[in-house]
């Protein structure tokens, strides 16, 4: 069965999928009390969680490849409908202030638009041609990196946006919570974390939008590192924007250097523009700023390989 074939058939019986199942266990689900589905909420979660796991060699292989995109200037955008396309909007949104990063660079594209984001919009998810048109509007390249988001594995609008990313010659990475997803043939890391039947059979939003929610965070976080955002777990593109920020800032510079004041690191900030990073080498490397930053160039933002440079 060819790609075509195969990812047209979107109308099976979503019953046999692993996330539409039901539990005979949980017949009695709506006699428990409180404290009994608290628990056996939280018991789902580690399910979730070991689903993710269960699928961590082939998630970093999809984190290596979008990090070379977004390396080289790409950017990376999340597809999806309902709760699959607010988290990817949430983790996009997430990313700029957390790691300094432009809004272009991580985009949230959900079925639709942003309507959808507090507001049910019927049918969006069913249009294929609207998840290719999203993509066409912001320019999409082979440059660019698209990571469609389904519980089901078959969503048209998602469908429409992985057929879209492969004709141009973009990198496609899907993330599914059921194995055999219609997605996987159009990706070209196709991630299948199967979390199997939700307490509320059903209501993906739960096990399955908890293990989405998982995966998105490792793809930005771990695809930052690897770009040279992060240094010694800090978030060294971090923008001070507001006074817990700054005093962040004060902070990062301190347990990243040997500065041991306040009053020291936010001089050497001042003395950076504000820049953390700038901060770190002018202190670690004994420089100042424009050679710091000139350093920072050369070894394209990453603080590690420039104080490396530095004494080499």
């Amino acid at each position: 069965m060819d790609v075509t074939q195969r990812t047209d058939q979107t109308d099976e019986n979503l019953g046999e999928l692993g996330t539409e199942s039901r539990d005979p266990a949980l017949r009695d689900l709506d006699a428990m009390d409180s404290l009994a589905i608290v628990n056996l909420l939280a018991d789902t979660n580690e399910q979730a969680v070991a689903a993710v796991r269960a699928e961590a060699v082939r998630i970093a292989a999809a984190i290596e490849a979008v990090s070379a995109r977004l390396g080289a200037g790409g950017r990376l955008f999340y597809v999806g409908a309902g709760t699959s396309g607010r988290l990817g909007v949430l983790d996009a949104s997430e990313c700029p202030p957390t790691f300094g990063v432009s809004s272009e660079m991580i985009q949230g594209v959900i079925a639709g638009g942003e309507r959808a984001l507090v507001n049910s919009v019927e049918g969006a998810e069913d249009d294929a041609q609207q998840g290719a048109e999203a993509l066409r509007a912001r320019g999409l390249t082979a440059g660019d990196a698209v990571m469609a988001i389904a519980a089901s594995g078959r969503t048209p609008y998602c469908l429409g946006a992985l057929r879209e990313a492969r004709s141009v010659g973009a990198l496609t990475v899907s993330l599914s919570c059921n194995k055999g997803a219609a997605l996987s043939p159009l990706a070209d890391h196709p991630l299948e974390v199967a979390t199997g039947a939700e307490v509320i059979a059903g209501s993906t939003r739960m096990k399955a939008g908890t293990a989405q929610k998982i995966v998105l965070n490792m793809m930005t976080t771990t695809a930052m590192i690897r770009i040279g955002k992060v240094y010694q777990g800090q978030m060294v593109d971090m923008v001070a924007s507001n006074e817990k920020l700054r005093a962040r800032a004060c902070r990062i510079v301190m347990q990243t250097t040997d500065l041991t004041s306040e009053v020291e690191a936010e001089g050497m900030l001042r003395k950076a523009g504000g820049s953390i990073k700038a901060a770190i080498v002018m202190t670690g490397a004994g420089v100042a700023h424009e050679v710091a930053e000139a350093m920072l160039d050369g070894a394209r933002g990453n603080v590690r390989d420039a104080l490396a440079g530095s004494t080499a």
